[in-house]
């Protein structure tokens, strides 16, 4: 197929250069390398983040990332892209005019509303990834999200032909927003397990026992860490004020001690990183969705609070173990005596390492969007129709 992937705001040309520490554009940049590899024609649709690059990137995994013109070619916070995406949009649909996509698959709200607009009227379907939903970090995480997002959002995703989500509570808001459910296909994350295996260097700890989390979320497990001992705690990600303000926390807890904020890990660096840890703590689930499945190749158990993903990813006594959302005391309960479980916690790696080899390997995540990419553009109804079309067989003698 020839595919078009539209994500303004996260170009997967850094992630190549393994500085990036994850995210859309470590997505973008696997989901686009697996569908090359497997044959497809894929072109990626970024803004012009900076002078330097010419507009057509020909990417080593062998796909072609176009730049195209949105605001000033600097960094911009992806919700002031779409004042400026007039441009873009101007420049896709000319595109796609002379040489139109089977399909398109656009990454967050800011690239839906480019593509959505850009496609109408050329015959061209549009596949909406969210990534994350602003109505569901409003509703779980408590975020301010513009009402002005939510709305567009919605509009996006009714005007696609097909909105992959990536847990069942975002397909249960997408049917509250209007979607048909069976225009929603669940389609997790994706992990290369050629980087995130159990096998390969750790870092050294300098506590007997090592937890790692990230910063969203981060807050419920600095608070449980005052009852677990021997342990320390590495915080994943954050900027300065984000720092500033868990280091203040872990004071008023009397945990600073155990601390370390060690800010955005490359993803180069973070399969040593992951393994040296007993265990990760995710607490959320959006910003960080692939981070429990990094831990998980990597033969690491994950303690997860029981929200929308994460009780999906994690397998509750088997993988890990979920806990209730937002009570420490609860989290702390059940690190204590997993943390001097070394079997239990192998038992875990294992099983965990063994699921994300089964279920969330790039090159499967790829087959099955591939497949909704079909869906979405009749092909999957035209093979199957001309599979159940009745064949006349005539022998020559007969023609004779």
């Amino acid at each position: 197929m020839k595919i078009a992937v539209v994500s303004v705001h996260a170009s997967p040309l850094p992630v190549l250069t393994d500085q990036e520490e994850g995210g859309q554009d470590v997505h973008v940049a696997d989901l686009a390398a697996a569908l090359t590899e497997q044959g497809h024609d894929v072109t990626v649709h970024t803004r012009r983040d900076s002078v330097r690059p010419p507009e057509v990137v020909r990417a080593k995994p062998g796909y072609d990332v176009v730049h195209g013109p949105a605001g000033p070619p600097g960094p911009l916070p992806s919700d002031e892209l779409p004042p400026h995406l007039d441009e873009f949009i101007r420049a896709l649909r000319d595109r796609w005019q002379a040489d139109p996509p089977d399909v398109v698959h656009a990454h967050s709200w800011t690239s839906g509303l480019a593509a959505v607009l850009a496609a109408s009227g050329l015959g061209v379907p549009v596949v909406q990834t969210f990534h994350e939903l602003g109505c569901l970090e409003r509703k779980v995480r408590g975020r301010v999200i513009p009402a002005a997002r939510v709305s567009t959002e919605r509009l996006i995703a009714r005007e696609a032909s097909r909105v992959v989500a990536t847990s069942s509570d975002e397909v249960l808001e997408l049917v509250r927003m209007g979607v048909p459910r069976q225009h929603v296909a669940v389609v997790p994350p994706a992990v290369d397990v050629s980087r995130f295996t159990p096998d390969g260097p750790r870092l050294t700890r300098q506590l007997p026992h090592r937890l790692i989390t990230f910063d969203d979320g981060a807050e419920e497990v600095v608070v449980a860490l005052r009852g677990v001992r021997d342990t320390e705690l590495v915080v994943v990600g954050g900027g300065p004020e984000r720092v500033r303000a868990l280091r203040e926390l872990a004071r008023e807890h009397d945990v600073a001690d155990r601390v370390r904020m060690v800010g955005p890990v490359p993803r180069v660096a973070r399969p040593a990183l992951l393994r040296s840890a007993d265990a990760v703590v995710c607490t959320t689930w959006g910003e960080t969705a692939s981070a429990p499945l990094e831990a998980m190749a990597c033969g690491v158990p994950v303690v997860a609070s029981a929200v929308a993903g994460l009780s999906e990813t994690v397998v509750d006594g088997v993988t890990g173990v979920l806990v209730p959302p937002g009570e420490p005391n609860a989290l702390a309960r059940v690190l204590r005596p997993l943390l001097v479980d070394d079997a239990r916690r192998d038992a875990y790696g294992t099983a965990a390492a063994d699921r994300v080899e089964a279920r969330y390997r790039t090159d499967r995540i790829a087959a099955e969007i591939t497949r909704v990419y079909r869906d979405a553009s009749g092909l999957e109804e035209a093979a199957e129709a001309a599979a159940q079309e009745p064949v006349e067989i005539r022998s020559g003698l007969q023609d004779a």
